[in-house]
């Protein structure tokens, strides 16, 4: 007999054995594209102004997309996160008005109804699951790309998060993320300098670590562990966990960074950005490891001032830290030693052999990126990562002439993606910040002298 395929948690149709009611939602998208487009070549012809034709062809289609992924869950809404924090480097007039979609997206999806919840708790701890916990909200807390959270009580009498895997987000993951690679065209049109391939490529390899909460269980005992005590970051503890289900100390928060984005002030965009980025940097240094989803929905504000943490399914493992050679290459170019950067880059492979690069071109392509780290604080903002965006990526040879020449080997691509992704935040918070001396106390060889 074939097997009985799992349900869609928020509507009770098949899940991972119906690709074909997902995918047809996914291919909903260039579907709907193509019509705008068409239409909007109509109205071109008619005389309607070409900016304003394009204008409303992107909106249109970003409210579809962010419809789409925001219902599905898997791949669509793991993409839709990691996508989500490069939003403060599309333009302003392309990204304000759905820049409150993606910021929900960041924190928030449909649930689970409580007939699935129950079912899968008996799976993972036994049709007597209700002894191990005393009381339990069948109403999720919070929902994310491939599982929820639940408020309950353990059996020791400590409030717990439960966090659960959807059943069938394995193949739905896998199967959505293939889609969403044939987009990538479509993925252009509201995000013209963003290649999303990549950004798909690499949420693939990551997907078997991401669905075993077993590792995550280890990874984040680890860093709770090491932060026990911690002036500045809370981690939840793990109690209990199985491959498809997680237990944890409660966290009592009831905003996070994805909120201070959108409502916080100047003093909290400041405060709660830097402890945001140190955390960050702490990670390899204090426990060998890098928190490597960094989307502003997995850090909470907590009532005594602290930074929550949740969410360690994805991390890289660096026992040795961040690369010394890293911090080097920073600290070169901000002391504009770039025949030094040069050969660095050579060194660690990011420069293709047939690379005709000079230190005057890496001067230009790279200097303004080091600007957070010239100046004992740097303002960041949405203005200032777009225009590093439009910078590098624009038909140049000193913009995407350089980027083609440049490599990102496979050790620093994670690394690469958290850095980038942290600058995003940082941007999107405005927040003003230290980064210099960040740098000094958490990046190997950056306090080096050059």
């Amino acid at each position: 007999m074939p097997d009985t395929p799992e349900k869609d948690p928020a509507k009770g149709r098949p899940l991972n054995g119906s690709a074909f009611a997902r995918t047809a939602r996914l291919a909903s998208l260039p579907v709907g594209f193509a019509g705008r487009t068409t239409l909007g070549l109509g109205k071109r012809m008619v005389g309607a102004p070409a900016n304003l034709v394009m204008d409303e062809v992107q909106r249109r289609t970003a409210d579809q997309i962010f419809s789409v992924l925001g219902q599905l869950k898997g791949g669509a809404m793991k993409f839709g996160q990691a996508m989500s924090i490069f939003e403060s480097a599309l333009p302003e007039e392309l990204i304000g008005p759905y820049r409150e979609t993606l910021v929900k997206l960041q924190d928030s999806a449909p649930p689970m109804p409580p007939a699935t919840v129950h079912r899968v708790m008996a799976q993972e701890f036994g049709a007597d699951w209700r002894d191990r916990f005393p009381s339990f909200e069948d109403k999720p807390a919070a929902s994310a790309s491939i599982g929820q959270v639940h408020r309950a009580t353990w059996e020791d009498g400590r409030a717990v998060a439960v966090k659960l895997q959807y059943p069938g987000a394995a193949k739905a993951l896998i199967s959505d993320l293939k889609q969403i690679s044939r987009l990538a065209r479509m993925f252009g049109v509201i995000a013209p300098n963003l290649d999303v391939k990549p950004l798909v490529r690499e949420l693939q390899d990551r997907v078997a670590e991401e669905l075993d909460y077993s590792l995550e269980a280890g990874a984040q005992g680890l860093f709770a562990e090491e932060f026990n005590g911690d002036a500045d970051i809370v981690i939840p503890e793990p109690l209990a966990h199985t491959e498809r289900a997680l237990v944890s100390t409660w966290l009592e928060s009831d905003s996070s960074l994805a909120q201070i984005i959108t409502t916080g002030n100047q003093e909290e965009r400041d405060r709660y950005g830097e402890a945001y980025v140190r955390f960050l940097f702490a990670g390899p240094s204090r426990v060998g490891m890098l928190h490597a989803d960094p989307h502003p929905g997995n850090f909470r504000i907590m009532p005594d001032g602290r930074l929550g943490v949740v969410d360690f399914g994805a991390v890289a493992r660096l026992p040795e830290g961040l690369p010394l050679s890293m911090g080097r290459l920073v600290r070169y170019a901000v002391d504009d030693r770039y025949d030094l950067v040069l050969e660095g880059l050579r060194d660690e492979g990011f420069l293709k052999s047939a690379s005709d690069l000079d230190p005057e071109t890496i001067a230009r392509y790279v200097g303004p990126f080091v600007e957070p780290a010239r100046v004992e604080r740097f303002s960041f903002s949405r203005e200032w990562m777009r225009e590093q965006t439009l910078r590098v990526s624009a038909p140049t040879a000193e913009g995407m002439g350089t980027a083609m020449k440049i490599n990102l080997p496979p050790q620093y691509l994670l690394i690469h993606r958290v850095w980038i992704g942290g600058i995003g935040v940082l941007s999107q918070l405005g927040a003003t910040a230290p980064f210099r001396q960040i740098l000094e106390e958490s990046l190997p060889g950056f306090g080096d002298e050059a």
